[in-house]
C-alpha cells in the first residue's frame, strides 16, 4: 500500500484524559524525568529526531499502537496524551502532532517525531533537524484541569450559576482609577493568557469581561474597574458565590 505522506492530516487537538501511569516520574539511562501532570504552556527549541519502521506496530507508552504514518510524537516530559505544534527552524514548516509516547533519550534531542511528521517538516532524509516545539492548549483542556500555579489568588473550578445576577461595570471601563476584582496574578504572560481564556469562558454568562494587564512585574487577571471599593467587594462576593472563586479587591 502506498501512502501519500503529504496528504496525512495534522492531529486535531482535543481534550483527552491523561494516562493513569505514563505521567509518573521515571528514570532512563541514569537520568531522572518528571513529566508534567497537567497541560501547561511549554516552548522549547532543539533538535528533533524521528522513529520509523523498527517501532511501527509496537506499543507506545500509553499502550497505543505506534503508526509511523500518523501525526504523532514522543516527548520526555509533556503530558500523555497531549498536542504540540512543531516548526522546522530551517524551512518554517509546521505540523501539529499528538504526543502519545516517551522519548527521545539520547544526544540532547527534544522530541521524536513519527516518520510522517518528520517528512512534512523536511527532516526525514537527514534524520534530524532543529525545531521549535510548542504545547497546544485548548480552553476545554485547561478548564478540565487544575489552574496553573498562580502567585496570587486565582480561580478554582466551580459550577456556573444559571441565575447569576450581572456584575455591572462602570461606563469608563478603561479608567485608571477605582478598584478591581483580581482573579489571579502570574509571573509569566503565557500562563496569564491561558488562565484568562479559561475564566472568560467560565464567566461568559455573568456579563463581565475578565482582562489582563501588567503591573509591578506581574500579569494580573481582573474584572472591573469599579468606582469604589464597596462596588468591587459586592462584585467579588457575587463572583465568589457563583463560581467558587477566591478573589481579592485591589486598587486599579
Amino acid at each position: 500500500m502506498t501512502i501519500d505522506l503529504d496528504a496525512v492530516p495534522n492531529a486535531v487537538p482535543k481534550h483527552e484524559p491523561l494516562h493513569r501511569f505514563a505521567n509518573r516520574p521515571y528514570t532512563v539511562l541514569g537520568r531522572d524525568y518528571v513529566p508534567a501532570t497537567s497541560p501547561r504552556p511549554y516552548r522549547e527549541r532543539g533538535v528533533a529526531s524521528w522513529y520509523g519502521r523498527k517501532f511501527h506496530g509496537q506499543k507506545t507508552s500509553i499502550g497505543e499502537v505506534y503508526d509511523m504514518f500518523a501525526m504523532t510524537a514522543a516527548h520526555p516530559t509533556l503530558p500523555l496524551p497531549s498536542y504540540a505544534r512543531v516548526t522546522s527552524v530551517a524551512s518554517g514548516k509546521s505540523v501539529v502532532v499528538r504526543v502519545n509516547d516517551r522519548g527521545p533519550f539520547l544526544h540532547g534531542r527534544v522530541i521524536d517525531l513519527s516518520f510522517a511528521a518528520a517528512h512534512r517538516l523536511g527532516i526525514a532524509q537527514k534524520g534530524s533537524g532543529e525545531v521549535e516545539v510548542e504545547a497546544i492548549l485548548t480552553t476545554e483542556t485547561y478548564a478540565a484541569t487544575a489552574p496553573l500555579p498562580p502567585v496570587a489568588p486565582a480561580v478554582a473550578s466551580g459550577p456556573r450559576q444559571a441565575m447569576l445576577p450581572p456584575v455591572a461595570e462602570p461606563a469608563a471601563a478603561d479608567a485608571k482609577e477605582g478598584f478591581v476584582v483580581q482573579l489571579g496574578a502570574f509571573a509569566n504572560h503565557a500562563n496569564a493568557q491561558v488562565f484568562l481564556a479559561h475564566v472568560q469562558n467560565q464567566m461568559a454568562a455573568a456579563e463581565v469581561e475578565p482582562r489582563v494587564r501588567q503591573q509591578k512585574g506581574l500579569w494580573r487577571v481582573y474584572v472591573g474597574p469599579y468606582a469604589n471599593r464597596d462596588d468591587a467587594r459586592r462584585a467579588a462576593a457575587r463572583i465568589a458565590e457563583a463560581f467558587g472563586v477566591p478573589t481579592s479587591v485591589t486598587v486599579h
